[in-house]
């Protein structure tokens, strides 16, 4: 019973960061457009989307190294978090993706509908080598980001960005592309668990790559599995996590539902650890 609630609190309060990073964007965001239209709100009016956004500071940073100057509309703030989520990533991988990113979880809450519409079909409709394929979109994408950013000094993503648009759809600000592109990972998200981290995802991708060297790694004892293969069924990314021992792979976003602090049913078996099964120092 005590480790039914230590799962439970666990999710919840992954939960509840999702919540409350969601509804301070979204504050952020109507803040700056009252602003706009003459009404003020103390401490918040300041702020926008562009300065609470980490991928901003990567998309202007090679102006800021060649001109010393800023990407229009990107701010100070954005490179900082850019800086931290960096940080994190290099501690324990894409976390960012899995625990704050505003958009991720608005994916997650569609596919919580989606799972209960097509609870047979849910997350299982894309064949595996399309599925593989497509996985490496993001990084041409992020390719395309970087180049064109840099190229025109302009932000040109947010054109299609479904982020942008979901927090501004009330605004005069967002590109017919844009609304289209969220309409299209909205869809998705119905039948596809997280299309948009998957396949799409530029900031995803950057992240993504510190998997490979986090220094809290995600760990399988395979001395104490027992091969239920329920890491594997709750993974929003379909990695098959059972059949690892440190699960590195690009797409994992550190959400650690596949834990078993949150759904592996065996005591120290899928773990956040430093070291080694055996050895100590865990995380």
């Amino acid at each position: 019973m005590e480790n039914k609630k230590k799962k439970k609190g666990a999710a919840a309060l992954r939960l509840a960061v999702q919540i409350a990073v969601f509804a301070l964007v979204f504050f952020i965001t109507v803040s700056k457009w009252l602003a706009e239209k003459g009404i003020t709100i103390p401490f918040a009016s300041e702020a926008s989307l562009h300065a609470v956004c980490p991928f901003g500071g990567v998309e202007t940073l090679y102006r800021l190294v060649t001109t010393g100057m800023y990407v229009q509309k990107i701010h100070s703030s954005s490179l900082i978090l850019a800086i931290i989520s960096v940080v994190t990533a290099l501690l324990f991988g894409a976390i960012f993706c899995g625990y704050i990113c505003p958009f991720g979880a608005y994916q997650e809450w569609i596919g919580k509908l989606g799972a209960k519409l097509f609870p047979n079909k849910y997350n299982k409709v894309v064949p595996a080598k399309l599925d593989k394929a497509l996985r490496y979109l993001r990084y041409v994408v992020l390719i395309m980001v970087i180049y064109n950013t840099a190229a025109t000094a302009k932000l040109v993503f947010q054109n299609v960005d479904p982020y942008y648009a979901l927090f501004n759809f009330f605004t005069n600000e967002v590109a017919v592309s844009a609304y289209i592109m969220l309409a299209a990972m909205s869809g998705l998200s119905l039948i596809v668990e997280r299309p948009w981290c998957k396949y799409l995802c530029p900031y995803g991708a950057l992240l993504g790559l510190f998997n490979k060297i986090r220094i809290f790694k995600l760990r399988r004892s395979k001395s104490t599995c027992i091969n239920c293969k329920k890491c594997d069924k709750v993974c929003p990314m379909n990695i098959e996590v059972s059949s690892k021992e440190v699960i590195s792979d690009l797409q994992c976003i550190s959400c650690h539902k596949c834990t078993s602090e949150v759904s592996c049913p065996v005591k120290d078996t899928v773990t956040i650890s430093v070291k080694k099964e055996g050895a100590a120092h865990e995380s």
